[in-house]
């Protein structure tokens, strides 16, 4: 599945896509940015509600898909940039991280 194929399949609200059409291949859901920074597969849908700058940096190391923003959460000004800027693929949704999680569960992701 793509990150564009995803954002239509769960209804998520872009806040930077640089590419569409990356494959998604897994997921993980984490808040604690130094354990998803060593833990998160390359290619997967991140899914959290930290929303600053550093959250840019780690889905960069972790080569991550694309970030999901949960619960309503919205970057701040500065991770919004950084995330344009390192090309990332971002969004935001009101659902909570477990609903998310069922929901690519559901998608066989």
């Amino acid at each position: 599945m793509t990150v564009k194929e995803l954002e239509e399949s769960l209804g998520l609200t872009p806040v930077c896509v640089s590419n569409p059409d990356r494959e998604v291949t897994g997921a993980y859901v984490g808040d604690l940015l130094s354990w998803v920074m060593g833990r998160a597969p390359a290619d997967s849908v991140w899914l959290t509600i930290m929303s600053n700058v550093n959250v840019c940096a780690v889905a960069s190391l972790a080569d991550v898909a694309c970030v999901i923003l949960a619960e309503g959460v919205t970057p701040d000004p500065p991770a919004k940039t950084a995330a344009e800027t390192r090309g990332l693929n971002m969004f935001t949704s009101t659902k909570t991280s477990y609903q998310l999680a069922k929901e690519l569960a559901l998608l066989g992701i």
